[in-house]
């Protein structure tokens, strides 16, 4: 690949991300201007606290991106999770959302280490654990 092609590639990527950082700020701008007791009756239908419902909608739809990630980083095939147990799923991507340890997420994954440090401040450790924890290779 060229130097002028990867270039072009990099633009292309950076459009791309503004343009959803573009949609997400209107999104929220959308769900900003709903009154408290909508906000509250679409938090109880989807079973959770209007706090978290707020914290979810400012995470966004990349805001559970990591968990797949860290499944495959624990040797878990989040695909099959996925068919096996959806609503754990669901629950898992819920709870990613509102982590706000995302840095030593992304940091132990991408140094190998998930496996060893997840317990420490994974919020899904738990739920990871009762799925037979990370796969030994």
């Amino acid at each position: 690949m060229t130097a002028q092609q990867e270039s072009h590639l990099t633009l292309e990527f950076l459009i791309g991300k503004f343009v959803d950082w573009l949609k997400h700020r209107r999104e929220l701008s959308e769900i900003r201007q709903m009154n408290r007791a909508d906000i509250e009756a679409i938090a109880t239908d989807l079973r959770v606290s209007p706090d978290d419902l707020d914290r979810l909608i400012d995470a966004g739809p990349h805001g559970a991106d990591e968990m797949p990630q860290m499944l495959q980083a624990l040797g878990i095939d989040a695909q099959k999770l996925a068919q096996a147990q959806p609503l754990m799923v669901r629950d898992m991507q819920r709870v990613c959302a509102l982590c706000r340890d995302k840095a030593q997420c992304h940091g132990d994954i991408a140094a190998g280490k998930a496996a060893e440090h997840y317990k420490e401040y994974c919020p899904n450790a738990p739920s990871i654990d009762s799925l037979g924890g990370p796969v030994k290779h």
